[in-house]
């Protein structure tokens, strides 16, 4: 309830650089200080991995730093085309796990990557406008966080710059979240759901 940013570092896996076999992501959540938050895992099967890459469903579940599950993100499995509105990603939050506290939902747009974010009920509370070309080069790259009609930026959620060796060798990424202080925590949830599908979307490697 009282950070205004986080920063998501996604773990390395020694075996997936060796053996090209795509493994369970992990993650590092830390405040802007470097303090360790949250850590998530997905919760994955070898041939939902390896067959499905980075359009694959998956349970990851976000757990304090007792070990306690306080956060869990659910994607189906979806087919991917920006041609194709009928089926677009999305991802559900719940916190505690078992309660809706609000949706991710891919917003069709021929040029433009977009998202809506919504309440418990669905109702469509902010928007994230990404950049028309995604290109990891030697630079961030940002997703702004907008309000309903696009007029406001409120908070981005940015693909970090790695360095060459680790964007040419390994799908591991980082990201930096920034929201108001003053936002909905459970928002602030859904946002950090948010960073996860829009990693697995547009920067998750098929090996």
């Amino acid at each position: 309830m009282k950070v205004d940013q986080l920063l998501v570092h996604q773990q390395v896996e020694l075996l997936e650089v060796l053996t090209g076999f795509e493994t369970n992501n992990k993650y590092q959540i830390k405040n802007s200080l470097g303090q360790l938050v949250y850590f998530a895992a997905e919760e994955n099967d070898f041939c939902n991995r390896n067959c499905c890459g980075n359009l694959r469903s998956f349970d990851m579940k976000i757990l304090d730093n007792l070990g306690q599950e306080v956060i869990n993100l659910y994607r189906p499995l979806r087919c991917a085309g920006c041609c194709c509105p009928c089926c677009l990603q999305e991802l559900e939050v719940k916190a505690p796990p078992g309660e809706p506290i609000g949706y991710v939902i891919q917003t069709w747009d021929i040029c433009l990557p977009k998202f809506t974010i919504q309440n418990d009920k669905k109702e469509p509370v902010l928007k994230i406008i990404g950049p028309c070309c995604i290109c990891n080069c030697c630079s961030d790259i940002d997703f702004k966080v907008t309000n309903l009609d696009e007029s406001e930026t409120v908070g981005k959620i940015s693909k970090q710059w790695t360095g060459l060796t680790r964007e040419a060798f390994t799908d591991a990424t980082n990201f930096g979240i920034q929201f108001p202080m003053d936002l909905d925590v459970k928002m602030k949830a859904v946002m950090l759901g948010a960073c996860f599908l829009i990693d697995y979307v547009f920067f998750e490697k098929n090996n």
